[in-house]
């Protein structure tokens, strides 16, 4: 069966944050081309337009959202007017973020409030959105977009690690608290990601080593966090929750040198 063919998610609304570039983008269009009703969450509203339009052009379902998910009003906004609309919400991908890599002596407060605001606060916010919309009997999907390096850390990323590691705790404390309404909780942790985000932390040089130390021999690649979002997302997970999923060719686990 062809990805075009593959409507397993026919019906249900879906909301992606930070869906106008990289990761939120690919997600939201598989979901789509699975047959889902994506709404699609960016800052921006040339993002929100861009991600609509490929997926309306490409035959799927996409809904505007531009709203500021920072916010508890802002997400709460996001989620409650997307049910409404549609009349139903069932999955959640919490994959908005903003990212700054400081040394220790630099770490300025304004860069904590925001990455806190955006990659930490927006998650508690989306969750206890999506609780509230998410029918009782059919229960629903939240996917939390983490990172390797809420597991392994490098230099200069603090604050970073911290959030990942976080949001890593939330989707475990969430899933144990929504269970018993069938809602579950679960996260991805990508490694480096080639992103139009992440190209000012990227060089040649590191991108290589990290090929090396990569048992598959490659960087991923958006559309391999896309389809692992959508298989949480998806009933073929559904006996799974309170999962960290790390998606990184195998580089964590196993490189002890």
């Amino acid at each position: 069966m062809t990805e075009a063919r593959d409507q397993t998610l026919v019906g249900r609304v879906a909301l992606v944050t930070g869906a106008g570039n990289g990761i939120g983008r690919a997600t939201a269009l598989k979901l789509a081309a699975r047959g889902a009703i994506v709404g699609i969450n960016d800052l921006k509203p040339e993002f929100v337009d861009s991600t609509v339009d490929a997926i309306k052009s490409a035959g799927g379902n996409a809904v505007a959202v531009t709203q500021d998910v920072s916010s508890r009003d802002g997400m709460r906004q996001a989620i409650v007017g997307l049910a409404e609309g549609q009349k139903r919400f069932d999955i959640l991908v919490n994959n908005a973020a903003w990212v700054r890599y400081q040394s220790v002596p630099d770490i300025a407060p304004e860069t904590i409030d925001r990455m806190l605001n955006i990659g930490f606060k927006a998650v508690i916010w989306g969750i206890q959105a999506a609780a509230e919309v998410m029918d009782a009997e059919r229960g629903g999907a939240i996917v939390n977009v983490a990172s390797v390096a809420g597991l392994i850390s490098a230099k200069n990323s603090i604050v970073y690690s911290g959030i990942k590691a976080g949001v890593m705790g939330i989707t475990r404390a969430a899933a144990a608290e929504l269970g018993a309404r069938n809602i579950r909780v679960n996260a991805v942790a990508p490694s480096a990601i080639p992103t139009e985000g992440t190209m000012r932390n990227r060089n040649a040089e590191l991108d290589a080593r990290r090929v090396a130390r990569t048992p598959l021999g490659r960087l991923g690649t958006v559309d391999d966090i896309a389809k692992a979002i959508c298989f949480l997302a998806g009933d073929e997970s559904g006996f799974i929750s309170a999962q960290v999923l790390t998606v990184d060719g195998g580089i964590t686990l196993t490189n002890i040198a």
